[in-house]
This record gives structure tokens, sequence and C-alpha cells, in this order.
């Protein structure tokens, strides 16, 4: 509980059996957390059977696959069903530092913004931190490109380290249903934030990349690219009138 809000950390895990146990007793050290919420999307490993042995983690195991957009679209529904009023997504392969949770629970309940992200490029630690020298440099021009189509600032769009207040997810909800289940879904997820008005903050988060973190590979990473070159274009065109995509009319 932060501020008399229901805080709610929701994890979309696959693979994550050997990172999850330590990501959890960060989060729990926080002292701000009711209730952690773990979505299994059929990982290949043991990632079910250590969670199910943590106490005070809610385990939700998918039938199939659905894909890291899809296990999001899980994730944030059963958090709003759990009755969450600030909703935090932390990865369970300890990629991201679970000692920011209170401060982007404050912001959120503070009403400073309706979305906090943790930058791995604000303070210059994503290089630092092991992020490989061509995603960095893709993150950059991405970065760029979308500021220029959504009319934003942000240092990046591509952070798995997000805190979102309950009236944007309740708002967002139907919209989520027609996203990608792939991991453009973040990228069409943030243009919906700004298409309804709703202000995004960013903290700095350093960032550690090794083995055990998940990545995707070159050739998913310039689909995932493309996607949001995509997702932008059809932002700006929508806001000329040009458009009407079902991204942001559904």
């Amino acid at each position: 509980m932060y501020s008399g809000k229901k805080v709610v950390v929701v994890m979309p895990a696959y693979n994550a059996a050997k990172t999850v146990m330590k990501t959890v007793a960060e989060v729990q050290q926080q002292g701000v957390v009711d209730e952690i919420i773990l979505v299994d999307d059929r990982s290949r490993d043991n990632t079910v059977e250590v969670a199910l042995a943590l106490p005070g983690v809610r385990v939700h195991v998918h039938e199939k696959n659905t894909g890291y957009g899809g296990n999001q679209k899980t994730c944030y529904r059963l958090a709003l069903e759990a009755g969450a009023d600030i909703v935090i997504m932390v990865h369970p392969d300890y990629q991201y530092t679970p000692k920011l949770i209170p401060a982007m629970a404050s912001i959120i309940a503070n009403d400073l913004h309706q979305c906090v992200l943790g930058s791995r490029i604000l303070g210059g630690y994503s290089l630092q931190g092991g992020m490989p020298g061509w995603k960095y440099i893709a993150n950059r021009f991405l970065t760029a490109a979308e500021n220029l189509l959504l009319g934003a600032k942000l240092s990046e769009y591509h952070t798995g380290y997000r805190a979102f207040s309950r009236d944007l997810l309740v708002k967002l909800e139907p919209l989520l249903a027609h996203n990608s289940d792939d991991f453009v879904f973040d990228n069409q997820m943030l243009a919906q934030i700004f298409w309804h008005g709703f202000t995004i903050g960013e903290v700095s988060c350093p960032t550690k990349y090794f083995k055990e973190a998940s990545s995707i590979n070159f050739r998913r990473s310039c689909k995932y690219g493309f996607g949001c070159l995509k997702v932008g274009t059809q932002f700006r065109l929508a806001k000329l009138g040009l458009a009407k995509p079902k991204l942001f009319f559904a």
C-alpha cells in the first residue's frame, strides 16, 4: 500500500526459473507492494514450480503460449480484477531493479503522471550495463523517430519497466485486446496513452544485461523496429484526420 492505494506488481514470465526468486525477494523488500501476480506463458523450464513455492506470489499459467503482448494483457486484467490502484510491471529476469518501485508508485499516487517508465537511457547507464551497441543505436534512432511522429519527448520507448494508474488501464483495456501479442504491444500501448491525453514520466533505471536476462534476437528486433515505425505513422495519420486505425478507434 502506498498513500492508501493498493500496489500490485505484475510479472510476465517466460523461462525465468533462475532469476524469479531473486526478483520477487527484492520486490517484497520495498515494503509498498500488496500483491504480486506472475503470469507464466508456458515456460519450458521450471518457472512455475519455483514461483509456486514463493510466499506472497499469485501464479497464473496460460494454457498456451500467447507471446509477450498476450502475457501483458492477462497481467493487467488480473491486476484490475484484484483491485489494484497502481500496477507496476517488473520482468522476473532481474534485468530491471525492483528498487525503483517506491519511486514509481509515488509519482502515480501523487497524481504527477498516470504512467511511469524506468528509462535505461536517462543517466547514461545503458551501455555501462551491457546493452549491445547495435541495440543502443537502434534504440536512439527509433526513439527519435517516435518522438517526432507522436509529438513527445521521451528518452526511450522500449523499456519493459512500467507503472500505470488504475484509471489509465481501465480506459485502455478495451483497446489493449486489439493490440499485438508480440513485442510491439509495448509501443502500441504508449501511443494509446498519448492518444488519450495521459502523461508519461520517466525515472533513470540502471539495467543489467546477462545470460539469464531475456532478449530478442536481431531478426525479431528488426520486426519490432518496423512495427514501432508503423505505430508512429498510424498515430500521426490519425492526428491529421487521414486515417482511423483500430489502434485508437476500436
